[in-house]
Parts: structure tokens; C-alpha cells; sequence
């Protein structure tokens, strides 16, 4: 089975999951430019979440470029995954919401976010290592650099959205700090997954 439906309707998931986040940017108090202050932790958590929203695009569409078909068990793999990208607007209004009054609600509110983003770590790892094992789904021709710095970054994906998430017990804000601090570095950081010259 071609990749092309598959990547379509991947896109098309993270498209809506990435502009939902921005309905729950909304002022409604008075006077407005104090309540545009008040509600800076909206503008925090929106901007955690699409920037890690877009970096899930482009990985995909790394992941995707080695893959030369899919199977029925890949597909579902891939539903699995996109379910938890296509909840996290959920959790980031969530943060929105509650982490300037700290306390428990802020901590429950953190670690509904870092779950998210945990599971869908584990979710993209499974989804390559499937793909990858034995080179089952990958093309001939698939670059073995990529290949290799695919898997290698995965391997710790999981565990560092992990650690953040269960900072979030001795502190929801700094919690928030690491995540924001990931999205930044993966951001940053070309070699995230090798560098590869086959993005059109």
C-alpha cells in the first residue's frame, strides 16, 4: 500500500490539531490591555504546543520520506499516534487555565500535558521501530545516515517527556519551563534526526 493516503490524512490531522490551539487564546475581560497581560499563560502554552506540533510535522514527513509502503498494523500504528497529536489542544487549554493559580489544579493540568506528549513519543517510537525492524517498510534506497539518526533520537523521546511530566509534582512551572525548553532545542537543533537534503 502506497504512503500517499496516509501522509494526506497525517497532515490533514496535525493541520486542525495545530489551529485549535489558537480558540483558546481569547481575552474576554476589562479593561483589555490588562486582561492581554492576564492571560500571558495562554500565550505560553499556545506557543509550546504549535511549535512542538510542528516539529511532530516536519518528523513525519522525515519518517515518511524512508518509508517506501505501509501495511494494515502501520496504519493502525499511525491512527494510535495521531490521536494523541490530534488531543493535545485539550491539555495546552488546560495549562492555559490553571497554572497561574498553581497548586494541584496546575500540577494536574502539567501532567495532563506532559502524558500527552509522552504517549505520543512512544507512539511515534513505535511507529519507526516498526517501520524500521528488519527494514520491513523502508525503501531500497533509504539513506542509512537518516535511518540511524531517526532511531537514534528516538530512543530517549519517551523518557525525556517523561522526566518533565514527573517534574511537574515538585513544580508545574518549571515543568513548563523544560517543556518549552525541548521544543526550542528541537527547534534549533538540525541534527535532530541527521541532516537530510531530500525535504521538498
Amino acid at each position: 500500500m502506497r504512503t500517499v493516503r496516509l501522509e494526506t490524512f497525517a497532515d490533514g490531522v496535525i493541520a486542525i490539531a495545530a489551529t485549535l490551539l489558537i480558540l483558546d487564546v481569547r481575552a474576554e475581560g476589562s479593561p483589555l490591555g490588562e486582561e492581554l497581560r492576564h492571560i500571558w499563560p495562554s500565550y505560553v502554552a499556545y506557543a509550546i504546543s504549535f511549535l512542538t506540533i510542528g516539529i511532530i510535522w516536519v518528523n513525519h514527513h522525515v519518517v515518511m520520506d524512508q518509508i517506501a509502503r505501509v501495511d494494515r498494523r502501520f496504519l493502525f500504528i499511525n491512527i494510535f499516534f495521531l490521536m494523541t497529536v490530534a488531543f493535545i489542544p485539550f491539555p495546552t487549554e488546560l495549562v492555559a487555565h490553571y497554572i497561574r493559580d498553581g497548586g494541584n489544579d496546575a500540577r494536574a493540568a502539567v501532567l495532563a500535558y506532559g502524558f500527552t506528549f509522552t504517549f505520543m513519543a512512544i507512539g511515534y517510537g513505535v511507529l519507526w521501530r516498526y517501520a524500521a525492524s528488519g527494514e520491513r517498510l523502508l525503501k531500497p534506497d533509504a539513506d542509512p545516515r537518516t535511518v540511524a539518526g531517526i532511531t537514534r533520537s528516538f530512543r530517549p523521546g519517551w523518557i525525556v517527556y517523561l522526566g518533565a511530566t514527573l517534574l511537574a509534582f515538585a513544580s508545574p512551572v518549571a515543568s513548563l519551563c523544560v517543556f518549552a525548553a525541548l521544543a526550542v532545542a528541537y527547534v534549533l537543533e538540525s541534527g535532530f534526526f541527521a541532516r537530510s537534503d531530500n525535504l521538498e
